[in-house]
């Protein structure tokens, strides 16, 4: 919660980004034995059942799901769209070994969850669409060809006929949670407007 905290009001790691209008209060842990949701799999039917079957609130409740998530996946999330017409399935995976202290290497830092939770609040990857489209449908992200898949990709232009070096530290791109420490003026307006449309 600290981490997910401070990223999104602009400080402590993520000091520099900005103070999003976004805050979380704790407030509850469940615990839940059965093997067939233990891994919550993107996509499978134990996963609808598991979610169907925990999930609590309402569609301004963030619901996170920690699991020893399969598939080389660190997690996925439900876009508010989606969420506001199937509650039930509305929330957050991400794997268990990526909160703070977890040893996934270089993603134990809790970002994960930032980043999932980006997306719970409307935001696509920076690299979504490449160099073509509109991509992550965000005014100031640059274009982005691929992910950046750690630090040492600072200072990368996958797209150098459009403006801006990649978005390498940006919470929605790929790079490992040492690098990753900032949102867009642009992303705290989608996820604004988004929480208005979809979550109040």
């Amino acid at each position: 919660m600290e981490v997910l905290n401070d990223a999104y009001s602009g400080t402590d790691a993520a000091a520099g980004s900005l103070d999003t209008p976004f805050r979380f209060n704790y407030e509850a842990t469940t615990y839940t034995v059965n093997a067939a949701w233990a891994s919550l799999e993107y996509g499978a039917k134990e996963t609808k059942a598991a979610e169907a079957s925990l999930r609590q609130g309402d569609t301004s409740t963030l619901n996170v799901y920690v699991v020893d998530l399969g598939g080389g996946l660190l997690g996925y999330a439900t876009f508010p769209q989606r969420g506001k017409g199937q509650l039930s399935q509305d929330g957050v995976v991400i794997l268990d070994e990526s909160m703070p202290g977890g040893d996934i290497g270089l993603y134990n830092q809790g970002d994960t969850l930032v980043h999932e939770v980006g997306h719970w609040l409307g935001l696509y990857h920076t690299f979504q669409g490449g160099c073509n489209g509109p991509g992550d449908y965000v005014f100031d992200t640059p274009a982005e060809a691929a992910p950046a898949w750690d630090c040492s990709m600072l200072g990368r232009d996958s797209c150098p006929a459009d403006a801006g070096i990649d978005p390498v530290q940006n919470f929605m791109d790929y790079a490992d949670d040492e690098c990753m420490n900032e949102f867009t003026e642009g992303q705290v307006r989608r996820m604004s407007n988004s929480w208005e449309a979809y979550r109040q």
